[in-house]
């Protein structure tokens, strides 16, 4: 081989026999051939190994971005035991009543009961349930901070609870519950009352946290808190009977089904067979701790419990009897005076019961709020199955106790409208936490399933999210409200100004994603990732944009142009020149951005109809799409409804989904006061047979082809014609701005608002009355609530609107 290989070396003398010479140079050429021919190869081998190389570290580079954390200082320096005065709350909204500390491993307390009559066939209440059908339930107080008093109406029964939080010492001071059950008939009907405690293990068990049961009390041990003791004192009424059990839960989610399982029939004098708690047999398995105490009590009406937490080493007692029930009175006192202060509705003329409305809205907003923690599921294009995003807290309020107890990130944006009136404390917290979820790639996932709990009460296919997906960033603009409204927090000398700082980087990197990752293939436009065309909607989803199933273009293509994006960009840029000022950075590139996007001429050329005189998205779009039934070519599968299109698609504007769409470019304030265009949409507005309506403005024309249609087979209409207060909240933004404005249009505007303002604020309230409820939705026919309840999120904005505060 090579070692064998001749070589031709010149003779230092030059005398080189003929025929040897000959000899030699054909060996030696062919030697150099192969030479070559290896060293080629040895090269190609290597590059192809360096190629592979750095693909194999590129692919583990890239799949590992989705789930690397940004590396920036964390906005939220201080919680748990460093912010005392939010320590423990009802942070558990997805119960009827529950009560946890802002601690990942924090001890969970909450409340069940369930009618002792066989009759009643209500089963065991605990998590809120839309099936259970209550009459109503809510906070009617809560400054989430302090106390907070809550309505429960189960009939033959009302269930009053109320707490109060006594900050103090090192391990988070003390706090009392109270449970306040009447009859709400002539006959009074026992009733089954259980109280537990229980922690959390969806991190895994800790050896350092325990819990048991001693003489009818609670006591328990965590590293954060220490000892803690939590007593049940009967302060009026009576305790026909009590039982308890020591008990092993493998997830909070399960609660109820665990207690099911304990339950014994034993005999009672009065009650014959009465059902009581008994031993848990899982703790034969000695690798099983306690960890689900319930205390169960057969009581009569009225009655009145106290349930009492302690700690050690705070000089005063906690609050119970009548010293509770004469600060709960000063609380709720206080919390009368700050609301009238914020909201100034008697000054407006409002009712005793409609303020007492506004109130609840509220407060149902703030006693909403939760503390979660735990990993999200996460996917990009370069992983190929789910992975966890990292273990983080979360602390936000939800948009239904019912049906969404998570955080959802633009609904959040809303949300933060109507805290931060409140506290703007609280909401900058809020803020904070929902930024440290930040990946480094600039990306939030914008639905938050975090802990056992959480997950257990969504379905499979909604779990894992994309970070391909966005949602509107009205969390930004509505930091940037904060920032206009509150300037005296933002000075140099306070605590926000640095945790504003903070956010910053964070900000920014949220908004260069968008910037990124969603624009369209045309200059200035942007298109909405994640539509997915399976044949079996009438017209693709856009969950990505928050408007679900409202009509975009028929067929999905990259050269899509959705004009509630670009708008929402021209707004987030406009919010970053905000921030930045304040604190004092280059608001070069950001008004820049803004400015472009701001250019109506650009914006008509990718948006306007000239033939409708409205704007609209852009893409590969027909109206010639029907439903038919399809049979399957497997019998046992039966049929299915399919889309059929009977005029094919053709690129062009999508102006037969006239609606909220269509009003963005006013909705967040693009068009100049006198811009012609302005005037158009304000013309359209106020026409009944397209978006208005005595209850406020449909989602979708009355004349548009998707009008309350179906998307599949399965799916009801969603955002294709009903009311929603968020966008309805929007568009009276919009019209008291350009109602102030110097422009041509400004008395139209002003006498819109004004119309369209007692239309949304009178349904809401109307429906509140006679049902119980804030609906997620109303209809545009005739008023009534549609979609789940309670829906204390975005419609909680009535508040606001009644106050006339809006995002400006």
């Amino acid at each position: 081989m090579v070692r064998h290989r001749k070589t031709t070396v010149p003779h230092k003398h030059g005398n080189i026999n003929e025929s040897g010479s000959s000899s030699g140079a054909s060996e030696s050429s062919i030697a150099s051939r192969a030479f070559h021919l290896l060293s080629i190869w040895k090269t190609g081998v290597g590059v192809m190994c360096f190629i592979i190389a750095v693909y194999v570290g590129t692919l583990g580079y890239l799949e590992t971005r989705v789930n690397t954390p940004l590396d920036e200082e964390k906005a939220v320096q201080q919680s748990g035991l460093a912010v005392p005065e939010r320590y423990w709350g009802t942070y558990r909204p997805g119960v009827y009543f529950g009560i946890k500390s802002r601690e990942p491993r924090s001890p969970v307390f909450g409340m069940m009961w369930y009618e002792l009559a066989a009759s009643a066939h209500k089963g065991i209440r605990h998590l809120c349930e839309q099936n259970d059908n209550l009459p109503t339930y809510g906070w009617l107080r809560h400054d989430g901070v302090n106390f907070g008093e809550q309505l429960v109406s189960d009939p033959p029964h009302d269930i009053h609870t109320s707490f109060i939080t006594t900050p103090g010492g090192e391990y988070g001071g003390q706090w009392t519950a109270r449970i306040n059950i009447t009859a709400t008939g002539k006959e009074n009907t026992p009733i089954v009352l259980i109280w537990y405690g229980a922690l959390d293990e969806s991190m895994g068990a800790d050896e350092h946290s325990i819990l048991w049961a001693e003489y009818g009390a609670l006591r328990g041990h965590t590293p954060a808190i220490g000892n803690f003791k939590v007593h049940l004192v009967p302060h009026s009424g009576k305790l026909i009977h009590t039982s308890f059990s020591e008990a092993h839960c493998s997830g909070l989610h399960l609660l109820k089904e665990k207690f099911y399982s304990l339950l014994r029939v034993e005999k009672h004098p009065h009650f014959g067979r009465l059902a009581v708690l008994g031993p848990d047999d899982e703790l034969n398995d000695k690798e099983k701790g306690i960890n689900f105490v319930p205390i169960q009590m057969l009581i009569e009406t009225p009655f009145v419990l106290d349930v009492v937490y302690s700690t050690e080493g705070l000089p005063s007692p906690p609050l119970k009897g009548d010293e509770y029930t004469n600060a709960l009175e000063k609380y709720k006192k206080e919390f009368d005076v700050k609301f009238e202060k914020e909201f100034n509705l008697k000054k407006k003329g409002y009712s005793d019961q409609d303020i007492k409305i506004a109130k609840a809205a509220m407060s149902n907003m703030i006693g909403g709020i939760g503390y979660f923690y735990g990993a999200s599921r996460v996917q990009s294009q370069y992983t190929k199955e789910p992975v966890p995003y990292w273990r983080a807290p979360l602390y936000t309020a939800v948009p239904s106790r019912s049906f969404f107890p998570r955080g959802f990130l633009w609904d959040e944006g809303f949300h933060g409208l109507l805290i931060g009136k409140w506290s703007p404390e609280i909401q900058l917290d809020i803020a904070a936490h929902w930024l440290d979820l930040i990946n480094v790639e600039g990306w939030i996932p914008r639905e938050q399933i975090l802990g056992a709990e959480a997950l257990a009460r969504v379905p499979k296919e909604f779990v894992v999210q994309s970070n391909a997906a966005a949602n509107p960033p009205m969390l930004l603009l509505q930091i940037a409200k904060l920032v206009r409204t509150k300037p005296q927090m933002f000075e140099h000398r306070y605590a926000s100004r640095h945790t504003l700082d903070r956010m910053f980087p964070r900000l920014q990197a949220w908004y260069q994603w968008f910037q990124t990752t969603q624009k369209g293939e045309e200059p200035t436009s942007y298109r909405w990732r994640g539509r997915e065309d399976d044949g079996l909607q009438l017209n693709p989803k856009t969950l990505t944009s928050g408007l679900d199933d409202y009509p975009r273009a028929s067929h999905p293509s990259d050269i899509e142009r959705h004009v509630d994006l670009r708008c929402w960009m021209y707004a987030a840029a406009d919010a970053m020149a905000t921030i930045a000022k304040v604190l004092e950075r280059d608001t070069d590139k950001f008004e820049a951005v803004r400015d472009q996007l701001g250019d109506e001429d650009l914006l008509n050329e990718l948006h306007w109809s000239s033939h409708t005189q409205t704007y609209a998205d852009y893409g590969l779009h027909t109206d010639g799409v029907r439903f038919v039934r399809q049979n399957s070519k497997n019998q046992q599968e039966g049929s299915k409804v399919v889309r059929s299109v009977t005029i094919a698609p053709q690129p062009r504007l999508v102006t037969s989904a006239f609606g909220y769409v269509s009003l963005f470019p006013m909705l967040l304030k693009v068009l100049k006061p006198e811009s012609e265009k302005l005037g158009k949409i304000l013309e359209m507005l106020d026409k009944e047979e397209l978006l208005w309506s005595p209850y406020g403005l449909r989602s979708l024309s009355k004349l548009s082809p998707l009008y309350m249609k179906r998307n599949t087979e399965h799916d009801p209409p969603y955002w294709r014609g009903q009311v929603w207060a968020n966008i309805n909240y929007l568009a009276l933004s919009a019209l008291q701005h350009y109602a102030r404005a110097a422009g041509p249009h400004g008395p139209r505007a002003r006498e819109l608002h004004r119309r369209l303002r007692d239309n949304l604020v009178g349904n809401i309230l109307s429906e509140y009355k006679r049902t119980g409820y804030l609906w997620e939705q109303y209809s545009g026919e005739d008023g009534h609530g549609s979609g789940c309840k309670p829906f204390s999120g975005w419609t909680a904005l009535v508040t606001l609107i009644m106050a006339d505060e809006y995002y400006l």
